[in-house]
C-alpha cells in the first residue's frame, strides 16, 4: 500500500498533539501557498480566520509564541507591554526551528519540541480559526477557545488593523 501524505493519515507532531488532547478539529492539506490569501482561499476560509503562530525572542533562551489573526498585524509595541520589557525580537530561521521543531510558515503551538508560553490576540476568542498543521501545506480548523484553553494562553489586544497601500 502506497502512503498518500495528503490523507489525514501523514501525521505530524502538531496533528498528534491535537488528537492527543481530545481537541475537536479538522485537517486541511492543500500544496505550498505563496501567501496568507492564498492558503485562506486553499482551506476555505477568510484570512481573518487563518492564524498566524509567531515565535518571539523575550530574552537569551526565552521565547513565546504569539497567535496572530490572518487579517492583523503583531504590534511590537503592545506585546512588548504585555511582557513588562523594553526589547523583544524575532529568532533566525534556525532558532525558531531549534526551539519549535517546526520550520517558518509551519509553526504551531500543537506538537512544538519546546512548551513555550502563548500569547493569543483577543480576535482569536469566540470564532472558528485554523491554525497550522506542522507541515507545509497543512491546517488545523479549531475553536480558538480551545486553543486558548489548551495553552493557558495569556489573552490580549497584541495586534493593529493591518493597513494595506491602496491602489
Amino acid at each position: 500500500m502506497t502512503h498518500d501524505p495528503m490523507t489525514d493519515d501523514a501525521m505530524t507532531p502538531a496533528i498528534e498533539a491535537i488528537r492527543a488532547a481530545g481537541i475537536e478539529h479538522r485537517v486541511t492539506r492543500h500544496g505550498r501557498v505563496r501567501s496568507l490569501e492564498e492558503a485562506a482561499a486553499a482551506r476555505g476560509i477568510e484570512p481573518r480566520d487563518l492564524i498566524k503562530t509567531l515565535v518571539v525572542r523575550v530574552s537569551e533562551g526565552e521565547h513565546v509564541l504569539v497567535l496572530v489573526p490572518g487579517d492583523r498585524t503583531f504590534s511590537w509595541a503592545k506585546v512588548r507591554a504585555l511582557l513588562g520589557t523594553n526589547r523583544i525580537s524575532m529568532p533566525d530561521a534556525d532558532e525558531a526551528k531549534a526551539v519549535t521543531g517546526y520550520e517558518r510558515g509551519t509553526i504551531t503551538p500543537f506538537g512544538s519540541a519546546t512548551r513555550l508560553p502563548v500569547i493569543a490576540d483577543t480576535h482569536l476568542c469566540g470564532r472558528t480559526i485554523s491554525i497550522g498543521g506542522g507541515a507545509h501545506g497543512v491546517g488545523l480548523t479549531v475553536a480558538g477557545d480551545d486553543v486558548v484553553r489548551e495553552f493557558d494562553a495569556t489573552v490580549a489586544d497584541i495586534s493593529d488593523e493591518e493597513t494595506r497601500p491602496t491602489t
